[in-house]
């Protein structure tokens, strides 16, 4: 479970995130959306402990991440939008370098098996410099899993992918959170990705709350009672179309 209360980040005199409260059980996929500057990157920053709320609690898996911060990132993983990796270090290699981070013993057969899910065993033994911008995606979330976290935060998850490669990692973020029980966040400008992954929405604008529910919830709050009525219409009617 991700448990956020009353999550205030100040930069001196600037306020990026305002007095923000969700919470995300274990099974849900909660969309983070909002205009550019709306606050989402210094969220999910704080959800992971990068950077330091202003106030507030954040709770990662029941741990709180202020007083226990190891045993909380221990729970989770997070998916920044530009993959970061070792230049001299073989797929395989992150993979082995990931699982003594996180102590998982005889790790080779879930490496393989997320290897295979990801479609890039065929890339095991190669160096960083020669995959693509969407396998190494592929490869930071496969050193991501490795530990099978409760709680994952994608930002962006789909850059770089190929059609094919954006099929399989929606179908992945589906099962983390259908059979393996994880909480997830995951913050895109791709409306059409959350119609189709999310079980649930929190919009913000200026650092604060807009809406929170479940897709039909915040759906239903901005429709004015028509029918069909899509996530972008939705969010363009609750951030008022401003990308200021």
């Amino acid at each position: 479970m991700i448990e956020v209360n009353r999550l205030t980040k100040r930069y001196g005199d600037f306020t990026a995130v305002q007095d923000l409260s969700f919470t995300v059980q274990p099974g849900e996929v909660m969309g983070l959306v909002g205009p550019n500057g709306a606050g989402k990157t210094t969220t999910l920053r704080c959800a992971t402990g990068i950077i330091p709320a202003s106030a507030g609690t954040l709770r990662v898996a029941g741990i709180d991440l202020a007083s226990d911060p190891v045993a909380a990132k221990r729970q989770l993983a997070f998916f920044p939008d530009e993959p970061r990796l070792f230049e001299h270090l073989t797929v395989r290699q992150h993979l082995a370098f990931a699982a003594k981070i996180y102590e998982v013993h005889r790790h080779e057969a879930r490496a393989d098996a997320l290897l295979a899910e990801l479609e890039i065993a065929d890339k095991a033994d190669q160096l960083p410099g020669e995959l693509s911008r969407g396998m190494k995606q592929k490869l930071v979330i496969a050193c991501g899993l490795l530990h099978s976290p409760k709680v994952l935060y994608f930002d962006e998850p789909l850059t770089g992918l190929d059609p094919l490669g954006i099929r399989r990692m929606k179908d992945t973020i589906k099962r983390l959170a259908r059979e393996e029980g994880a909480a997830i966040i995951l913050s895109s400008h791709l409306l059409s990705l959350l119609e189709e992954v999310c079980t649930h929405v929190l919009i913000m604008k200026k650092g604060e709350r807009i809406a929170l529910g479940t897709l039909p919830e915040v759906v239903a709050q901005f429709s004015n009672g028509e029918p069909n009525v899509s996530l972008e219409e939705v969010f363009i009617r609750a951030t008022g179309g401003s990308e200021n």
